[in-house]
């Protein structure tokens, strides 16, 4: 099944304690997101790379898929290693239950 893999690698860094980011607008968190999750919208992500600049394992997502596959990009263009990209929110919700 399409996506399978990076589902399971997905629970493991969940399971592992990963920093989750909702790469949404304000406003789109504020309506809900995953529990534990820190809000820094992709506009904003290159300028606050301070705040997470020491995290093992960091977990994207956002609505669709597509900021939080921009959100990883950026990460990994400034350095970091330990991005995976949850895609949506669901999907992350959906991995959290499971571990």
């Amino acid at each position: 099944m399409f996506g399978a893999s990076n589902n399971e690698e997905l629970k493991n860094v969940i399971k592992n304690g990963a920093l989750l980011i909702d790469v949404r607008t304000p406003s789109e968190f504020a309506d809900g997101s995953v529990k534990g999750a820190i809000n820094i919208p992709v506009d904003s992500i290159e300028k606050q790379i301070n705040k997470i600049k020491n995290k093992n394992n960091i977990v994207v997502f956002c609505r669709s898929g597509a900021r939080s596959a921009l959100a990883k990009r950026i990460l990994e263009q400034n350095g970091f290693k330990n991005v995976v990209n949850g895609k949506t929110k669901n999907n992350v919700n959906t991995c959290l239950v499971e571990v």
